[in-house]
Formats: C-alpha cells, structure tokens, sequence
C-alpha cells in the first residue's frame, strides 16, 4: 500500500515564514515594552514573508505602532490643554489612551481636581464603579463645586441608582458640622 504524501515546501519558503515569525514575535515584544519605532521596524519585517495572515496582523499592529508615536509626539502648552485632549479621546470611545493620559496628568499634579473627576467619568463610563465612586470623592474633597457638576453629567449614568452615588451628591446637611450647642453642658 502506498501512501502519498504532501510536497515539502522550498526551503527558501520555511525560511522566509520562520523568519516573519520571529520579527513578528520581536515586534509585539517591543510593543508590550512601549518601544513602537523598535517594533516597527520588526513588523515591517513580517510584512515580506510568506504567510498572508501574519503579514494582515503585522498589519495591524503597525497601524497602532503609527497611532501611538503620533500621539507620543503630541506637546501640551498646559496641563489643562493635556486634560482636554484626554478628554476628547474618552469621547470617541478611545478609553485606554484617555486614561493613559489621565494617569499622566494625575502623575504630574496629584492635586489637580479636574484630573480626579475625569478618571472618575472614565471610570464610571468603563463599568469600574468602585474606582468611579473614589475618584469622584477625591474630586469632591479637592473642589466641592463637582458635587453640583457630577449631578448633571450623563457619564454618571451607571451610578445613578447607587446610593453611595446619592450620598456623594447630596450630602445630609451638618452632617460634618461640628455641634456648637452641645445639649449636656
């Protein structure tokens, strides 16, 4: 009986495919490091072997490779411009480089109330309701007046109906007044 077997690739063909693999896995190794010209430059290589599919996904990445460098080029004039960018990225829906931003502004000013309320929008707007709700009373506790803003804000949507969300908002009057009149004098 005899069996038939498939024709062996060319070697020059195994070849060309080992080498895409390997500056494929290098260009996503630097990507993970944040070094995006260095990956590049790999997956620019995968792009000449001989797989189709691999050279689509090298595609891909060096797509977000561009994004990322065009974006680490940026240059703010103030930290408030930086804030209004990150912010019009979470409005399209790019939530990962908004926060990315928000991170690095909170990182620069840990004082900046506005930074705090924004994570706590993102937050909220990416289903993290603990970190939505503590960023929200950081922001509160720096500048009370986001207690009325956070009010009307349709990013707050997913915590209308906590009431920890309620009490954030709409404090008990006095509650942290010191009594003035004790009544066992």
């Amino acid at each position: 009986m005899t069996t038939k077997t498939a024709p062996k690739k060319p070697a020059v063909e195994d070849a060309r495919f080992t080498q895409a693999v390997q500056n494929y896995e290098l260009g996503l190794r630097a990507m993970q490091e944040r070094k995006f010209d260095k990956a590049r430059t790999h997956l620019q290589k995968a792009l000449a072997g001989a797989s189709k599919e691999l050279a689509d996904r090298a595609a891909v990445h060096i797509q977000t490779c561009d994004r990322r460098l065009e974006t680490s080029n940026l240059q703010f004039k103030s930290s408030e411009e930086h804030f209004d960018y990150a912010i019009s990225l979470m409005n399209v829906g790019d939530y990962v480089s908004a926060r990315e931003h928000l991170e690095k502004l909170g990182s620069q000013s840990s004082k900046a109330d506005y930074v705090a309320y924004g994570l706590a929008a993102l937050d909220c707007l990416t289903g993290h309701l603990e970190d939505a709700l503590r960023h929200l009373n950081e922001a509160i506790q720096l500048n009370p007046t986001f207690r009325f803003q956070a009010r009307n804000d349709s990013d707050f949507q997913n915590l209308a109906e906590d009431p920890r969300f309620t009490e954030l908002l709409y404090p008990d009057p006095g509650a942290d007044e010191p009594d003035d009149f004790p009544e066992d004098r």
